[in-house]
């Protein structure tokens, strides 16, 4: 039996986490009390052996130290091994405060997103009427790209990210011509095709253009890329302008549109029908070039905002579940830990009570 005169039992926490009990002995305090009665600061264990406290010094019985030992033993347990380890509550609020704030950046950037694509579409709309005025001059005219010549290949991409799998798809569409014509080389507009098509094929890249497309594509942007293009030293057959086609606001995929030499226009079949000059030839060739890259450009630049407002729309509606989640885990934490603090409350008002 562990009679205590000084103070009262309290209850606490060891540094694993298990509850136990604790002794606490005020050292500053006078030892010396009348031998009949016994002192306060004197803990007698079974009536047989004593431990006396003092303020300087603590002396311990050698027979009294094996029963300090085994109580200490048996009040400091350890954790099971299989304990499991939740976040603290500042952990998770902070957590909470982090998803908040991206929660604000993609609904920002989707508003933003919004009100750029109906400026998008209706540039696209009228880039179309150039694109497909060329080629219904080429159709008619009976126009096919030369067999013996290289192929170009153009990928109409941009510098911006946060838009889905827009890119990435180009890049594939791209992988898959170059099958077909291993021998191509290639012309890249924007930097994020270009890191990814650098990587499958870097001998293949002859040309890229960085800062494209961050606003709504011109028909001047389009015609310097024309005229860049005309001047790389190989002649070409044909020019395939890989691009992302519109489809609607929730969908889009790779198209290419083509662009023909001056060597192909003049071998047309019916190109006398259109009564053109031999001197307007090289003309009409980078005009029709630069029409079908405003289109691509144009129509590109469309499918991008449209899909970034929906994958900022997507992140909004993900950062909006994973808040509701851990403000429920947050809840049951604040919870856990009041119910364990009324818990401590009422056995040390317990222990209190039976002392």
């Amino acid at each position: 039996m562990v009679r205590l005169c000084s103070r009262l039992p309290a209850v606490g926490r060891t540094e694993t986490g298990v509850p136990s009990q604790r002794l606490l002995f005020p050292l500053k305090q006078r030892s010396h009390y009348p031998p009949s009665r016994l002192s306060p600061l004197t803990l007698s264990i079974a009536g047989h052996y004593s431990l006396t406290l003092r303020s300087d010094l603590i002396m311990f019985s050698r027979a009294v130290r094996p029963a300090v030992r085994a109580g200490s033993a048996v009040v400091t347990r350890t954790a099971p091994p299989n304990a499991a380890n939740f976040a603290t509550l500042r952990e998770i609020e902070g957590r909470l405060k982090s998803i908040k704030n991206i929660e604000k950046i993609t609904n920002t950037m989707k508003v933003i997103a919004s009100t750029r694509l109906t400026r998008a579409q209706k540039a696209m709309g009228d880039s179309r009427v150039y694109g497909e005025t060329s080629n219904t001059v080429f159709e008619k005219a009976e126009t096919k790209p030369l067999e013996d010549k290289k192929t170009l290949l153009v990928v109409a991409s941009s510098d911006k990210g946060l838009c889905g799998g827009i890119h990435s798809g180009l890049s594939k569409a791209t992988r898959r011509i170059l099958q077909e014509y291993p021998e191509s080389d290639i012309v890249v507009l924007g930097e994020k095709a270009k890191a990814q098509l650098s990587r499958t094929n870097p001998n293949a890249l002859v040309l890229s253009f960085a800062n494209v497309c961050k606003d709504i594509p011109t028909f001047a942007d389009a015609q310097a890329i024309a005229d860049q293009i005309a001047l790389l030293p190989t002649d070409y057959a044909s020019v395939k302008i890989i691009y992302n086609k519109w489809l609607n606001a929730q969908s889009y995929e790779p198209a290419t549109v083509e662009a023909y030499s001056e060597e192909a226009i003049t071998k047309s079949a019916n190109i006398s029908s259109f009564e053109i000059d031999d001197q307007a030839l090289a003309n009409l060739r980078e005009y029709a070039l630069a029409n079908s890259l405003f289109w691509a450009m144009a129509e590109g630049h469309a499918c991008e905002i449209s899909a970034r407002r929906n994958a900022m729309e997507n992140a909004s509606k993900n950062a909006g579940e994973m808040i509701n989640k851990f403000q429920i885990l947050y809840n049951r934490q604040r919870q856990a830990a009041i119910t364990g603090e009324l818990v401590e409350i009422i056995t040390g008002a317990t222990a209190s009570a039976d002392m």
